[in-house]
């Protein structure tokens, strides 16, 4: 599986909209499990995101479509980084010359 933080960006319109916000986060929740995705973790945070979210995918097309869906429907915008644990860390570092 492939692992992704997503650092989100409420628009106008998401910030707008925000008591509906809870709803829309299950709704996603729903689409992003059935294209296959994994929540790991989600938090509202203070400072320059408004949403960090920590997900599984099977693989980087489905987490790219799933984030294009997301983008598309105009409530937040989207930094996302590819994440490796401490376990594949270590076998890239074993790699190394």
């Amino acid at each position: 599986m492939h692992r992704y933080v997503a650092l989100f960006k409420l628009t106008e319109q998401g910030i707008g909209d925000i008591k509906n916000a809870p709803r829309r986060i299950e709704q996603s929740i729903s689409g992003m499990e059935a294209m296959g995705g994994k929540l790991i973790d989600f938090y509202m945070v203070l400072g320059d995101y408004d949403y960090v979210a920590i997900s599984e995918w099977p693989s980087e097309e489905a987490a790219m479509t799933f984030l294009l869906a997301l983008g598309s429907q105009g409530n937040v915008r989207t930094t996302t980084l590819k994440a490796f644990d401490r376990v594949q860390f270590t076998e890239l570092v074993s790699k190394l010359p």
